[in-house]
């Protein structure tokens, strides 16, 4: 008798955990669901103005396709490698085949210009940082280009030279290539030229045919853009609009639907997030989604989606893990691409 008494004690216990298990479980879950998301601290204005430091003097075009491109830092992973195993693929034949891929038009435009591409892969963890900066504080970002640009003004390593064209616009440093078909990146150490010294980027690392040891400014090889200008995403399909602190895509501002960085400004009650990063080119959207492709969970550039490979950036600290895959991001060599013509030294 006392044994059927404790199994049926013991069985009335079970049926009772079971019973309640689900609704605790539930309870658990909705907690866990309802615990905000980590969220990076805004960058301070010295903090962007050391961040922005590398591509602060580059033509406008140039920074404004930079600017959009690192809000899709697997993709520019992915371009780059892409032209690590084609090397020989070259002008026109170049757009073309680049045409077809599913990057953003942002990632695509930077193909023109291969060292700038390479750049921003092997700085992985200040390119996804940048792009964080821009879809978060994208007014304090270009507010921080103006401060560098005025600086490097100021102490007299910027203006213009048969390469490129400085001019004003009221208070606005403007920076355009001095021959529209030839665009020149100019080489000079960030931590240098803007007069006094300013912090390095922890973890930055100077690239070939960007980087000059030394306070000024040089040019080195001009990249020519004609072999690009049929292409919808082309040099001169891009620019700033300094007044409204927003790219130009298209005669449109640009909008990145990239899903790598939260917009912390417009995020909504259910925890999504609106604004932030793909391409918004005039009246109509692009929706749909796009498979990973080659292991880097790509997103298509035409869909707007993203498959959340990068999500939790951290200010780039996700960058890492993620380039080690496949091939190092630190081990990228100078790509050719487009028509090069020689001009330009030292000023």
């Amino acid at each position: 008798m006392k044994f059927l008494k404790q199994s049926l004690s013991l069985s009335l216990s079970c049926c009772l955990v079971l019973a309640t298990a689900p609704g605790g479980l539930a309870a658990q879950a909705d907690q866990s669901a309802a615990q905000p998301p980590v969220q990076a601290a805004q960058q301070t204005p010295a903090q962007l103005q050391q961040l922005v430091a590398p591509i602060a003097l580059y033509p406008d075009a140039l920074v404004a396709q930079i600017l959009a491109a690192a809000t899709y830092p697997d993709q520019i992973v992915e371009a780059d490698r892409w032209m690590q195993q084609h090397p020989d693929v070259k002008g026109e034949q170049l757009g073309k085949e680049v045409d077809k891929q599913l990057w953003d038009p942002s990632v695509k435009a930077l193909v023109e210009f291969p060292s700038v591409l390479a750049n921003m892969d092997k700085n992985l963890s200040w390119t996804s940082s940048l792009g964080d900066a821009y879809v978060n504080q994208q007014q304090q970002v270009m507010d921080a280009v103006q401060v560098m640009r005025d600086r490097a003004e100021m102490a007299g390593n910027l203006k213009s030279t048969s390469q490129e064209k400085v001019s004003k616009q009221g208070q606005t440093i403007v920076i355009e290539p001095a021959d529209p078909q030839v665009v020149y990146v100019p080489e000079y150490d960030p931590w240098l030229v803007y007069g006094e010294p300013i912090g390095i980027w922890p973890g930055w690392y100077s690239y070939p045919g960007l980087f000059l040891a030394g306070p000024g400014i040089a040019f080195g090889f001009g990249f020519g853009i004609g072999f690009f200008g049929g292409f919808g995403w082309g040099w001169h399909h891009w620019g700033y609009d300094w007044h409204h602190h927003g790219i130009i895509y298209n005669h449109n501002t640009y909008i990145s639907h990239s899903r790598v960085f939260v917009n912390r400004n417009n995020v909504n009650h259910a925890g999504g997030f609106h604004g932030g990063a793909g391409f918004h080119g005039g009246s109509a959207g692009f929706h749909g989604s796009a498979a990973p492709q080659h292991g880097f969970g790509a997103s298509h550039a035409q869909s707007g989606t993203h498959s959340g490979a990068f999500s939790g950036f951290n200010h780039g600290g996700a960058a890492r893990s993620f380039s080690s895959r496949g091939q190092s991001s630190f081990g990228g060599g100078f790509h050719g691409g487009g028509g090069f013509h020689g001009g330009g030294g030292h000023r």
